[in-house]
């Protein structure tokens, strides 16, 4: 069994030496943005000029979104429980799941498998809002409970049709917006996750990467809240909601228990 080898083909390693998809890591340091070289693991390749801009517009976009979302919270908790900053981070990431970052993913999931079929895209998404509706289905990557027009979406898809990733995503995603629209009456607009769903899937990346992005992005806002929390909160101070009310058994005894065999 100690013979057995397994194969990657991300990083090689050796003595004096470490080369990221073949390419050496001193090179990468010395010609690469962080953003650039995110793309190369990623794709295994190096990015051309509007891959490069459309990655760094990505990974920036959902660097942080304020104090209330889960991932902070549960961040700035972990911090107030007296644990080190990693343990702090690994909590947040913990927290990104389907209803918090996992929208990229499941969008992204959803509309490269429509973009496929044939047919115009209007009728395209006429029909899967129908299906999700029939099926009391919620489409992720729509929505946002604060913004009506969520700005980043409005600036990615700018730079998304600026680089040349205009593609059958978005003007599926922009379709599904409308058919929202028309068939709920009342408008749920592309948030974040929609945009940069459809962006990834025009880049060609695969949609079970979503939440990979989403960590990236969100990881340097996690450290700062947890940071900040550390260095001008108290410990064990009121996070979250407290305004709690108990609807559960009313007061009761424990009397003398029953034996099995009576009765």
């Amino acid at each position: 069994m100690g013979d057995q080898q397994w194969h990657s083909s991300i990083t090689e390693i050796g003595p004096g030496k470490i080369r990221v998809r073949g390419y050496h890591i001193t090179d990468i340091m010395e010609k690469l943005n962080f953003a650039e070289a995110v793309f190369l693991i990623l794709k295994g390749e190096l990015p051309n000029r509007a891959e490069s801009e459309m990655m760094r517009a990505i990974l920036v976009s959902s660097i942080d979104h304020g104090c209330s979302p889960p991932s902070v919270l549960g961040a700035r908790n972990v911090i107030a429980g007296g644990n080190p900053l990693n343990a702090a981070i690994a909590g947040g990431v913990l927290v990104i799941g389907d209803s918090h970052g996992g929208a990229i993913e499941n969008a992204a999931k959803i509309m490269q498998r429509w973009a496929k079929k044939e047919g115009a895209i209007k009728k395209l998404a006429d029909d899967l809002v129908d299906y999700i509706l029939e099926n009391k289905i919620r489409m992720p990557g729509f929505g946002h409970r604060l913004h009506n027009v969520d700005p980043r979406t409005i600036k990615l898809f700018e730079i998304a049709k600026r680089c040349g990733f205009s593609g059958r995503h978005i003007e599926l995603c922009i379709a599904i917006e409308k058919a929202l629209e028309e068939k709920l009456g009342r408008k749920l607009p592309i948030n974040v996750d929609g945009g940069i769903a459809a962006v990834i899937s025009d880049m060609g990346f695969d949609w079970r990467l979503g939440k990979g992005f989403f960590i990236i992005s969100r990881v340097p806002g996690l450290v700062a809240q947890a940071y900040e929390e550390m260095t001008r909160e108290k410990p064990m101070r009121e996070l979250g909601n407290r305004n709690f009310s108990y609807d559960g058994p009313a007061e009761r005894e424990i009397g003398k228990h029953s034996d099995p065999g009576d009765s």
